[in-house]
């Protein structure tokens, strides 16, 4: 135990778990999606044991740690380009997000246009809860073989996930909330999730996409619709001011 507690590990442990939130990102954003379309009492219950899944999930990743390095060899090719396990998880990772995402955008746009929001049948929790599970395998991938690569010592691995969903689980809340509230903040991260499913399906076929490009290009979209929310709200507050008098 002693030997755990060391500035080496320490460092290694806030790194692991920085790097762990970070990627998580786009993990809440899907979360805030999916748990709306639940009852609005059960939602924060599906996102903590959604959450909780994931984790487990992810502990028994790294516990298996030979069988996730070896996600990495190949396969077969195509055309030239070798596909690893990996690759495919990533494919399959990737068009479900693009099918979820044009599916919720499809939703949205029809109860806009019919005004028929409160006759869809709720989401069932299961299913909210399995595919937070699942996506969160598929965008925990990445970082779980960076942990491995990182640090040899498994305990430190486990303690960095267990600090990044204990994080997730206090802004998932935070997150679908304004997101809930805000129906164009809703559109804008169907729009991510296209995106992040875009950056998958090109990672499996071999097209390497910086996180930080898309990090930008997120962290500067939410800028701008801020922007609009507030310039928004003034305008309303003015015309409310001015029809006092």
């Amino acid at each position: 135990m002693a030997e755990l507690l060391t500035l080496e590990n320490l460092a290694a442990l806030l790194t692991l778990a920085g790097l762990e939130i970070v990627l998580g990102i786009d993990n809440i954003v899907f979360i805030a999606i999916i748990t709306a379309r639940l009852e609005k009492h059960r939602q924060p219950l599906a996102r903590k044991l959604g959450l909780l899944g994931a984790m487990v999930t992810r502990i028994v990743l790294l516990l298996g740690i030979a069988w996730l390095m070896g996600l990495t060899r190949e396969l077969f090719a195509v055309f030239g380009h070798g596909i690893s396990g990996k690759d495919l998880i990533l494919l399959a990772g990737g068009l479900f997000l693009l099918a979820k995402a044009t599916r919720e955008i499809h939703h949205k746009l029809e109860d806009a246009e019919t005004g028929q929001t409160a006759r869809r049948q709720p989401a069932r929790m299961a299913a909210a809860i399995g595919q937070i599970m699942l996506i969160d395998v598929i965008f925990s991938l990445d970082s779980v073989i960076t942990a491995v690569g990182m640090v040899q010592r498994v305990p430190i691995m486990i303690a960095a996930i267990v600090i990044a969903v204990l994080v997730m689980m206090i802004f998932a809340e935070a997150v679908s909330g304004f997101i809930e509230r805000h129906p164009t903040l809703k559109m804008l991260a169907l729009a991510f999730l296209l995106m992040i499913g875009l950056m998958l399906v090109l990672e499996g076929v071999g097209i390497h996409v910086p996180r930080g490009y898309i990090y930008f290009a997120m962290a500067f979209s939410l800028g701008v619709e801020l922007l609009n929310i507030r310039a928004l709200r003034r305008r309303a507050r003015a015309a409310e001011a001015g029809g006092s008098h």
